[in-house]
Parts: C-alpha cells; structure tokens; sequence
C-alpha cells in the first residue's frame, strides 16, 4: 500500500521536477518512481547502513537519497533523487517531507477507522478509548451520528466505494464494512441538533446506491452519540431501527430509532409475555376472528385519530355504516374504539400480533 501512495505523490510532483525521482525500500529496490520502467529493480548505490540520520542526504553514485522513516537506526524507505548537485539534494529533502506526510495521513486515517470499527463492534475496553484516541488526535466529545446501510434484495461490493466518496473528509466521518450486505457511517455533525443534516446525508447514500449500481437499501440512523464511547450503543440502535422499522415501519427505507415510538418497546418484550397479553385483551375471540375488510376499517379509523364523520368519509360509506362496523368489532372483541382507552389497547395489540407474525417472516 506504501508504494501506490508514493506514487501518487510522485504523479503529483513530476510536472515540477525534471529529474527522475522515487522511493526505495530499506533493500534498495524501487518501490515507486517517476521512470516506471526501473520500479522493481534495485539500485546498487543505495546501502541502508549508511543513514544514521534521517534527515541527513547523502549523495552516492549519481543519486541522492533521504531516509523516509527511522526505527532505532534502521530505516524501511528513502526518497532519492538523480544528481547530486545542490538542485538534486533540495528536491530529495522536499520530496522526502512530501513522502512522510502522504504515508503518514493514510497510516493516521486506516487506524482511526480501525478504531472506530473496534468501538461499534464492542472490541475495545472503555478505558482504552481514552488513551487510543489521544494517540489518533481524536476529538473524543464532538456529536456524531450513525447510520447503518443494510443492502437488500441484493448486494454488491462496490456500495462501500459509492458511500465513501459521498465523505471526502475521511479524518472525520468513516465509512466501514460490517459484512457482505451492512456498511457503517459514522457522521461527525455541524451541531447536536442536526436531525435534517443527518436525513440529507441518508437520502444521498440512498439516491446514489439507487442511481449508481441499481441497488436498494433501507438506512438506520441512531440518537447523537455525545462521546467516542458511546458508539456501540449508537450502533446498536440504528440495528434496532432497521429491525424494529421491517415490522412497523416497511413502506419506509430509512427509519430514525428517535421516531420509533411504541415499536420499539413492544420489540424489547419477550415473545411469551406478547402472547398473555394478547390472550388478555382477546377473551372473547381471537384477533384473527377478524377479517381483512375489518381490519382496514380499523386501521383507518386509527388513521383518522377515531374521527367517526373523516374515517367514513375517506372509506367512502355512510357515517352510520361505519358506526355498525364498530359496533360489530365491540361484539366480536368486547373493546369499543370509540373509547380512547379502548382504542389504546386494541392499537397495542394490533402491532404486538404484528410483531409476533414477523418473527417467523424473513428478515432484510
């Protein structure tokens, strides 16, 4: 990876300068230079034992050289440079400072998102946090938001390319791979209230995947994590949003855990629990009692906030109608939705049989 990096670095430079120049490894073979044709040889003036200072030139052999990096004397790379006039060794000593730098900012942002992987995934102990990210220069208390894009239907390598090149700024937001189909955003944000920043960047991630390689996805956004630590939790609700979202949520593709409501309590109950409090609620006859024509007059009762006159009218019947329907569910049920108590408890029900019927539904 070093050597493509100090390539593009080279491609950079090699309209400024007229001399052939590149990087050689500690055995002195070429690893990049502005001749492609020597990349791979080896330049037998080149002996590492001679740096015993990194930012010292030495000129040998019609080359100057400059050690890149120094570890207890010995060195991995140095830049060299044709000629040994006063011009050759200016640019070696340029060159090299330009070589370090590049080498350096990648080392610096493949660590970073390596730490921030090790983070989400519960891979690090809270007390190393601290520490690691003073070494990476990390503001640890700066608000940011994660996104979990889950790729559905089907997938493709390249949506990890698409995503990162809607974050140029790659010290501060990271795009990470989970798995075949789940690629991470962590987002730095302008400010902690930036829920639109937050649904402006979704929309983009959706828009390209879509636009790009044909893929659909469906996005979970997590609350603002206030601290480096508080990533893995962060994580996990945006998991939460995505599951919680395929069973309340499917006509949407991107779901705030924020906005989740009702959902996400009936998600965290367990399955044995859900099913006594349908059997409570139900005493008189089951809910599949119910038939489909029932049911979406219920659900657009519920829609219309228990509005007998609005839900009649958006279902086309006469308002009496509409009231001989419910009437028929209080028979069949034993709750009245007209009342608001009532209403609560079928509402909850409802999505409680929903949540259990998606258990045994495939997932995204």
């Amino acid at each position: 990876m070093s050597s493509r990096i100090f390539q593009n670095v080279i491609i950079q430079m090699k309209d400024a300068v007229d001399r052939t120049m590149g990087v050689v490894d500690e055995q002195g073979f070429v690893v990049a230079s502005s001749e492609l044709a020597i990349i791979g040889s080896r330049l037998d003036d080149f002996h590492a034992y001679e740096f015993d200072n990194s930012e010292k030139v030495i000129c040998t052999g019609g080359r100057s050289y400059r050690a890149l990096c120094a570890d207890g004397g010995k060195i991995d790379f140095a830049a060299f440079v044709e000629g040994t006039d006063q011009a050759a060794i200016t640019i070696c000593a340029v060159s090299a400072v330009a070589f370090n730098e590049a080498r350096s900012n990648y080392e610096e942002k493949h660590n970073k998102a390596a730490f921030i992987k090790n983070i989400i995934s519960d891979n690090i102990l809270p007390g190393d946090v601290y520490v690691r990210a003073k070494e990476l220069h990390f503001v640890t208390d700066e608000p940011r938001s994660v996104l979990l894009v889950r790729q559905i239907e089907n997938s493709d390598v390249a949506a990890m390319e698409v995503i990162q090149r809607i974050f140029p700024d790659r010290q501060k937001d990271f795009v990470l791979n989970i798995n075949e189909t789940d690629v991470v955003v962590v987002k730095a944000l302008s400010s902690p209230d930036s829920h639109e920043e937050v649904l402006k960047v979704a929309r983009s991630i959706e828009n390209s995947l879509h636009e790009e390689l044909g893929i659909r996805c469906v996005i979970g956004i997590s609350t603002n994590a206030n601290h480096l630590r508080e990533l893995a939790d962060r994580y996990k609700e945006a998991q939460v949003a995505i599951e919680v979202g395929r069973v309340f949520e499917s006509d949407k593709t991107i779901i705030n855990y924020e906005n989740l409501g009702l959902g996400r309590i009936i998600y965290q109950l367990p399955t044995t629990l859900c099913e006594m409090f349908l059997n409570e609620v139900f005493k008189k006859n089951p809910i599949e009692t119910l038939d489909e024509d029932t049911l979406e007059t219920i659900n657009r009762f519920f829609e219309n906030n228990l509005n007998v006159s609005e839900t009649s009218r958006k279902l086309y019947v006469h308002r009496n109608t509409l009231v001989y329907r419910l009437e028929k569910i209080k028979k069949i049920t034993g709750l009245d939705l007209r009342e608001f108590d009532h209403a609560i408890v079928f509402k909850v029900a409802m999505m409680v049989k929903q949540y259990l019927d998606s258990l045994s539904s495939s997932k995204y």
